[in-house]
């Protein structure tokens, strides 16, 4: 049975599929759900309204007070250092935020950056990439490359750095790996992507068919995100849409996603084409989870479990690093 067909359980050469069906979920979860379902967005509502609804919905995740948080100019990008006690320099999480590369920012996105980055053990470098439609396409890409040149130009070595983000950031984390494989760069450990937007072009049967079952995104919201990223620019660009991509090549892969969101196939066809170009691939989908659960870590404890679950991955690709496997 292909991945669409959503095994129980597989294991397939460098691909680790896990489907997690049948759980009990919990009642925090299914408040979160309908507090979502409640929210009064606009359909018509403009980025800047948007942009301005999700920094005031931050201020239900306070940064935890032993987080520290030193901004940074990377590059000419502008970033911040995340770190918690106990964390050596040595290694580094690249987090890029979600938001359809419209919406979003440091701020909205610093709970989640700090919570991946103790959950792996590392300090995180969180970048403010420039957003659309203010700034389209490849702005994000070029942001993101530079970043990461960026922590090379300081003395963090790639064996030493896993890209990651949530959605519209986790779609950027794969199209930076691509750029810098295009460019014949050494590419860093891993990329880690939660809920990833992998086809700007929204052809996944997903969009219609969990549409309903989506509290967090609607497809016109994907459409008016693409068409202010894209600003006319190529739907199926490898560099916009990494599912289009050459991926042989690229470093181990962290995907996770639920099956109540509507980006589900951008994640399972992405895993799906990695897998067939010989990336190894670790791709969790868990049932009735909804998009980037783990940003609710606070709130409900699948956040938490699968927060862990990613610093297990981190911890895993660095030790393997380390010792040169």
């Amino acid at each position: 049975m292909g991945w669409h067909g959503l095994p129980a359980h597989d294991l397939i050469s460098n691909a680790t599929i896990q489907i997690r069906k049948d759980l009990m979920r919990s009642q925090q979860l299914q408040s979160l759900i309908a507090m979502a379902r409640a929210r009064s967005v606009a359909p018509d509502a403009s980025v800047v309204e948007r942009r301005e609804l999700f920094e005031r919905a931050v201020a239900m995740f306070p940064l935890p007070p032993d987080v520290r948080v030193q901004p940074v100019d990377a590059g000419g990008v502008p970033s911040e250092w995340l770190s918690t006690p106990g964390i050596g320099p040595s290694a580094v999480l690249l987090f890029f935020h979600g938001g359809g590369y419209n919406v979003g920012s440091l701020n909205t996105h610093r709970h989640l950056a700090a919570d991946l980055a103790r959950a792996g053990g590392v300090r995180a470098l969180s970048v403010g990439y420039r957003l659309a439609p203010e700034h389209p396409f490849p702005a994000a890409v070029d942001d993101a490359v530079t970043a990461y040149r960026w922590l090379l130009s300081n003395g963090i070595p790639p064996q030493r750095i896993i890209l990651s983000g949530d959605s519209g950031g986790g779609g950027l984390a794969l199209a930076a790996l691509l750029k810098l494989k295009d460019d014949g760069e050494t590419l860093p450990a891993a990329a880690v992507c939660l809920s990833p937007w992998t086809d700007l072009a929204i052809t996944g049967a997903s969009v219609v068919q969990k549409a309903a079952d989506d509290p967090m995104l609607t497809p016109d919201e994907l459409y008016r995100y693409a068409a202010g990223y894209l600003g006319g620019a190529d739907h199926t660009n490898p560099l916009s849409s990494p599912l289009y991509g050459d991926l042989q090549g690229l470093p181990p892969l962290l995907i996770h996603v639920g099956t109540s969101e509507i980006l589900l196939d951008d994640s399972l066809r992405f895993a799906e084409r990695a897998r067939n170009a010989g990336v190894p691939v670790t791709l969790t989908v868990e049932e009735d989870l909804i998009h980037v659960w783990h940003y609710f870590a606070q709130l409900i404890p699948e956040g938490e479990k699968s927060l862990k679950e990613v610093g297990a991955f981190v911890r895993g690709i660095l030790i393997q690093q380390h010792q040169g496997v």
